[in-house]
């Protein structure tokens, strides 16, 4: 189990990704735009660099469901390794099946 610190920090920064993606659309929009004025173009890169660093999609780490754990992530079922196999072998999650020979 991951610490719970941990955890709730990566969802403070999930929420703050979803927040403000749409005013960071915009001033990367802005910084991209050759049309632009120069002097506006850099002001949307201070503006920009001015955001909390949290706020970036990127900050956000992807974990497992259950746990926590932020290795061996399976997005398709939003569980690690670990999760995905014991739950597998259960039958718990549909139209997963445990192979062995």
């Amino acid at each position: 189990m991951a610490k719970t610190s941990a955890i709730y920090r990566n969802e403070k920064r999930r929420k703050m990704a979803v927040k403000q993606a749409a005013k960071r659309a915009e001033l990367k929009a802005m910084v991209k735009d050759q049309n632009l004025d120069p002097q506006e173009r850099f002001a949307a890169v201070l503006k920009l660099a001015k955001m909390p660093r949290n706020g970036s999609r990127v900050r956000y780490r992807n974990r497992c469901a259950i746990t926590g754990r932020p290795h061996a992530y399976y997005g398709k079922f939003g569980l690690c390794r670990i999760q995905l196999r014991d739950l597998g072998s259960m039958g718990l999650i549909p139209g997963l099946v445990k192979s062995s020979w």
